[in-house]
């Protein structure tokens, strides 16, 4: 393999493992065998484990931002109109099946307390802050759609699809957030009597 194609196996093993316990949680040994080689490489590529995660961190940032840029990219974009918003909730949904990305930044945005990490983690949101906001949207459009965004990872980091069986208000909560993307995180548990019922993931206002 080449350098870069084994720098990208190592940046995909960190997502994952990042993914799964965090920047705090992770070590640069659980990354290499996550990846198949050894601990001395991983550090030997990447230096420190706060380098690998950085990366990581900001490409899933990155990510989502390039997401929402594609929809509008596409055609104009009407905030006043339901469907548009449903175009861009739409690619954030698609993120929830693909990989590792919005776990990720759930563990980022939890670290911001350490300086490096904060630094990224505002930088991200910053620049999906300002995509949303090419729509023409008005702040309050905006800080809604990333709010809900925020609803929904967390319901994904408390796998709370995948209990839909335990009933409660969280059932309700997690149907009602999820609306039409339930299917995609609700795993063995299945979608509820009747559809995902409820406010689409998309709105913007």
């Amino acid at each position: 393999m080449s350098a870069d194609a084994r720098r990208a196996l190592l940046l995909e093993a960190g997502a994952r493992a990042f993914a799964r316990a965090g920047f705090h949680g992770t070590t640069t040994d659980a990354i290499a065998k996550e990846a198949g080689v050894s601990q001395p490489y991983v550090v030997r590529m990447f230096g420190t484990k706060l380098e690998l995660f950085l990366e990581v961190f900001e490409a899933a940032g990155e990510r989502v931002r390039a997401a929402f840029a594609a929809v509008l990219d596409e055609g104009p974009f009407d905030p006043n109109r339901d469907a548009d918003w449903e175009r861009l909730g739409a690619a954030y949904a698609d993120l929830m099946g693909v990989d590792d990305t919005l776990q990720v930044l759930m563990h980022g945005f939890s670290a911001g307390s350490v300086e490096e990490i904060g630094a990224v983690g505002r930088r991200c949101m910053d620049r999906i802050y300002a995509t949303i906001l090419a729509t023409g949207c008005t702040d309050e459009q905006a800080r809604d759609f990333v709010a809900h965004g925020m609803l929904l990872n967390v319901m994904m980091s408390l796998r709370a699809g995948d209990h839909l069986e335990d009933g409660g208000a969280l059932r309700a909560l997690t149907v009602c957030t999820f609306g039409d993307a339930l299917a995609l995180v609700s795993g063995d548990a299945g979608v509820p009597d009747g559809g995902a019922a409820g406010p689409s993931l998309s709105r913007g206002r």
